[in-house]
This record gives structure tokens, sequence and C-alpha cells, in this order.
């Protein structure tokens, strides 16, 4: 009889995390607490260590049908408009990690992921079932959903996002904390926007407190435009996913250049419009413990939330998920020792590129000196600055 995974949370770190142990032979279980399965309306993007994990699943085609795979990223100065440097990707990333860099519709990727656990018969999904609690006994763990029912495993994973109920029982260390950071975001067709605001590529715009950032998505049928800047959190910042106010966005876009005013005016000229998005994390992870104990495990946003400025959420569950994987297949090891390996092997990179995504929101945010600096080192370093082999690169690199 195989053992069974149960699952809280049906994103894409729960789905990837479902689709990993189904692979290690498992039977899983995933309890997602809204009624359908569905994404939110964004972009993502994906290097090639997260392009990597999707391929050893099989899924290369499935993502050509439905990313884009820019041929470079170019950063610019916010103020002026100028190239401050240029990273190639396309061939250049294939060549270099074994994988291209992709922008995909988180919908998309979601579906994509959805459709691969369709294939798995030992994979059972629960729409419309939030887990409540969960508690160990016999060697087993049992979780408790909202409506009072019991579901026994060998295992639970806590895939159920930021505010994880699920990391609460096990850790609690309360709630994330803002950043001071929101995002404001939009969707547009691309055929909607005039010919000189359409874009193949990445383009990040560097600016004093804020930065912006636009690149293709559906197969450059659609463009993903992320302005973040500096404000009071909201009042409930559980309902991450606000309206938002488009003169808010140009209040906090005063002082920078035509350029980018024209291409975030363009939004309302095709008829899109602006969701604003408050920015929560946690401190980087301390220890193995901080990912599991037990039973059970911790993986994507419930185990470490980080800031957008790596660009490595959806990555980093798709690497915890390629690792557990690696880890519940060890069928000679009890389940606790198999989490543990899993969290041993997790917990520094997943620490580092938490330390590193906020370290870059500092860069890129930088005022007075350090943006000058910044603005001369990367015009004088280019990619040798953007290029991320210990990031992108396979262990060892």
């Amino acid at each position: 009889m195989n053992e069974q995974l149960l699952v809280a949370g049906g994103g894409i770190g729960g789905l990837a995390a479902a689709l990993a142990a189904a692979r290690a032979g498992w039977d899983v279980r995933l309890y997602e607490r809204a009624a359908t399965f569905s994404e939110v309306g964004a972009g993502i993007q994906l290097g090639p260590n997260s392009v990597r994990c999707l391929q050893a699943w099989g899924l290369q085609k499935p993502l050509q049908a439905v990313a884009a795979f820019p041929e470079r990223l170019l950063v610019r100065s916010a103020l002026t408009g100028q190239p401050l440097a240029e990273l190639p990707l396309g061939d250049t990333a294939i060549a270099r990690y074994g994988a291209a860099y992709a922008t995909v519709h988180r919908a998309d990727l979601h579906a994509l992921l959805r459709q691969a656990l369709a294939a798995q018969p030992a994979v059972q999904l629960h729409p419309g079932t939030a887990i409540a609690g969960y508690f160990e006994a016999d060697g087993v763990v049992r979780v408790r959903t909202a409506a009072g029912r019991e579901v026994e495993g060998d295992a639970l994973v806590g895939a159920d996002g930021l505010w994880s109920a699920v990391r609460q029982q096990l850790l609690g260390d309360g709630a994330p904390r803002f950043s001071g950071h929101l995002a404001y975001r939009a969707l547009v067709p691309q055929a909607g926007l005039p010919k000189r605001f359409r874009t193949a590529q990445i383009t990040a715009w560097l600016g004093p407190r804020l930065h912006a950032v636009q690149y293709p998505v559906r197969r450059g049928e659609q463009q993903n435009l992320v302005v973040i800047v500096h404000g009071a959190a909201p009042p409930d910042l559980q309902d991450w996913d606000h309206n938002a106010e488009p003169s808010d966005l140009q209040a906090a876009l005063a002082g920078t250049c035509g350029a980018l005013q024209d291409a975030i005016a363009a939004v309302a000229h095709s008829r899109g419009h602006w969701r604003l998005w408050p920015l929560c994390d946690r401190p980087p992870v301390a220890g193995p413990a901080d990912m599991a104990r037990g039973p059970v495990a911790l993986l994507g946003d419930a185990a470490h939330p980080m800031r957008p400025y790596l660009a490595q959420g959806a990555g980093m569950a798709l690497e915890d998920a390629a690792e557990l994987q690696r880890a519940l297949a060890m069928h000679d090891l009890d389940v606790p020792l198999r989490l543990r390996r899993y969290a041993l092997n997790r917990w520094q990179r997943a620490a580092r590129v938490q330390a590193r995504s906020a370290r870059n929101g500092r860069v890129f945010h930088a005022t007075g000196a350090v943006r000058w600096g910044r603005d001369a080192a990367l015009r004088l370093l280019g990619a040798r600055l953007l290029d991320l082999p210990w990031l992108y690169g396979k262990p060892g690199l």
C-alpha cells in the first residue's frame, strides 16, 4: 500500500508538491479552500533554475505552448529613460544553464500543473475544502477540515501560502510583516497597445523609492506590467488583491521619465486596469526546523515568503517540490527523517534567496549617492551584475 501525502493548498506550490509526491510513488490528497482551482491574472518570471524543474517533470512542451521566452533583460533609469545595463537571455541562457528564461501568466502555469496531475491516478484534488488544523497520533498525521471531517495520512505538506494555517500551528510565529511596498499590476493585450509600447523583452526601470517591470506572457500576446512603490498598508492585508486608483499610481510616478509614464498610461488606453497588491514577507528561514518538524513540512510561500526582487517566488516553490520528490522517494527512511532531509537540503538556499530579494529591493529603490553608485556600476559591469550563476545554475556550477 502506497504512503499517503496530504497537501494543504492548491496554488502553484501545492500542485507542484502533489505532482512531485506522485512521481515519488505516493498517493496524494490535496485540499484547496477555494471552490475552484484558479490563479489571479498576473505574470511571473521563471529563471532557468525553475524551468529545469518543469523539464524534469516532462513539462517542457506544455510550457513552450503557453509561455514567452524573452531574448534579453534591459535595465533603464526610471528618471531619464537611459539604458543602464543589458543581460542576454534566450539562447544564451539555454547554452549556459541548460534551460531558457521564461515569462508566463500565473494561471497558465497553474493550469499546466493541473493538467499534469490529471494524468496521475494517485492524486485526488478536493476544492472547496479548507484545512482547519491537524494532529499527530500513532505515527500518522490527521487533518481536520473546516467541515469537521478528519483525514489520515503519513505526512502533511503546508503549501497554503503567505497566511498559512499549517505554518501557524507548526511554528506559531505570528503574521507576516508588511514590507512597506505596494505592487500595482496590470495585464493588457499587446495588440491593443500602440506598436512602440509592445515588447518581447523584459524591461526593468529603476528609480528612487520605486521600480517598474514589463514583459510579455501568453506567447507574447499579452504584456504584464508591475510598478512597485513605497506606501502605507491597506486596511486588510490578507485580502492582497485590491482595486487600485490610477491617480495614486500617477502621483507615485511623478518625476519619472516620459517614456515610463507613457507606457503606464497606455494601460488605460488599451482598456486595461490596475490591481494593487501589498507586499508582505518574513525574515529568512533560520534553520531546517522552520521548514519541517516530524511528519509535517512547509513549502513555497508558507515556508519562505519573499519580496519579488529576484523574481523567484514561484521558482523556489518549484525547487521545493523537486527536492520534496527526492526526499519522499527515500522509502528506506521513516517519514520524519525524509522530511528533515528535504528541509536540510532547502533551508539555506531559500534563506539566501529571501535575503538577496530584500537586498535587491533596497538597491532597486536607492536614492541619493547610492542610486548614483548603482547606476554607475550597472553601466560599467552590465551583464556581470545582472547574471546570477549561483541562482540559475545547476548545483555545483
